[in-house]
């Protein structure tokens, strides 16, 4: 949730970061086939692909998280990185409802739509994975100059699982957290304690100096 800035426990914070996550590659599958034709896609196949970059991507997430086994074996329980069918109301669920439901089902299933619905579900749960990942990186202690390049690893990882065509980038991404995330957590009314004001404050500075750059030096005083 925007406004959280530390979960009650290590497993619901896992859970929200994996949640996403399981959006993620099943987007990244869709959008791998190139014809955003369900019946094309194969979970299975596209995981062993993209192995490598999985195994980095969840060991970065284990350290900067200081997560136990136990909170990463919540990634197996909810089986979005085994092999299995992406069916087009889980897309609905990634995408925010962006479709209207149909009264037939196989209209949510064209491609027009899938597509729509991809497109508009890796916005969405990137953003979504990201603020969970500082989130996590806070309750773990992780301090923003320590934290915050391995986070854009970690986005970067993440943002080419869902969409391999440049769309969508890490800096994009950034973008929409800081605007979509970042004012419910810093605005005066806000129930955030202090503390994760300040963390948060530091990550958004430390993502701004990696990710968020037009490669200019700040002119001398």
């Amino acid at each position: 949730m925007p406004g959280q800035v530390i979960p009650v426990s290590e497993s619901s914070l896992a859970r929200e970061i994996f949640g996403p996550l399981g959006g993620i590659v099943e987007i990244g599958a869709v959008q791998a086939t190139g014809t955003w034709t369900l019946p094309d896609v194969s979970m299975g196949d596209f995981l062993a692909r993209r192995q490598n970059e999985v195994d980095r991507l969840l060991n970065g997430i284990r350290t900067v998280c200081g997560f136990s086994d136990a909170a990463m074996a919540i990634l197996d329980e909810l089986g979005r990185f085994r092999d299995h069918a992406v069916l087009a109301p889980f897309l609905l669920l990634w995408s925010g409802g962006v479709e209207a439901i149909p009264e037939r089902r196989e209209e949510l299933e064209e491609p027009r739509t899938v597509r729509r619905m991809c497109h508009m579900g890796a916005d969405l749960q990137l953003t979504q994975f990201l603020q969970a990942l500082i989130n996590g990186a806070l309750a773990a202690g992780t301090e923003a100059r320590h934290g915050a390049g391995a986070v854009a690893e970690i986005l970067g990882i993440a943002v080419d699982l869902a969409d391999g065509t440049g769309r969508t980038t890490p800096t994009g991404v950034f973008r929409t957290w800081r605007v979509a995330c970042l004012p419910s957590i810093l605005r005066p009314e806000s129930s955030a304690p202090e503390s994760g004001r300040a963390g948060f404050r530091a990550y958004a500075l430390g993502l701004e100096e990696l990710l968020d750059t037009d490669g200019q030096e700040e002119p001398d005083a």
